[in-house]
């Protein structure tokens, strides 16, 4: 079906949006195009420790609160969606950081964070600062 044929959908406006969407969508996350992958996983290093560590550990490395994020880690689509959302696994169970500005705008970041601890291309610790 062509993007014009939808009933009530203009066209302009249609399309109007979908050229906005990706830069929507960036400033929504908190990351900026041009970030350096460094800057953004400094960042997502210090976004999970002030919201995350507590209950997830160090590093990632899990709890008796909460599982790994590290030893399994999860797509990012699916990782935003338990981020904003919550969830509820055995007994654990996490709220949801959607309305939370100090999370919401950096889950990429955490997710990078988290993705290069898994990789093992970032060991423990905080990750060092980038020129």
């Amino acid at each position: 079906m062509a993007l014009g044929a939808r009933p009530g959908v203009c066209l302009a406006t249609l399309l109007a949006l979908l050229a906005d969407a990706p830069a929507c969508a960036e400033q929504r996350r908190g990351v900026r195009a041009e970030a350096e992958p460094a800057a953004a996983i400094l960042n997502g290093y210090r976004r999970y420790n002030s919201a995350c560590n507590h209950c997830h550990g160090p590093d990632g490395v899990g709890s008796s609160f909460a599982p790994s994020l590290i030893e399994d880690p999860l797509p990012f689509a699916r990782f935003e969606e338990i981020v904003e959302q919550g969830s509820a696994r055995g007994t654990s169970v996490m709220r949801g950081f959607a309305d939370d500005p100090n999370v919401a705008p950096y889950v990429r970041d955490i997710w990078l964070y988290l993705e290069a601890r898994a990789e093992g291309s970032l060991g423990r610790g905080r990750p060092a600062p980038q020129p």
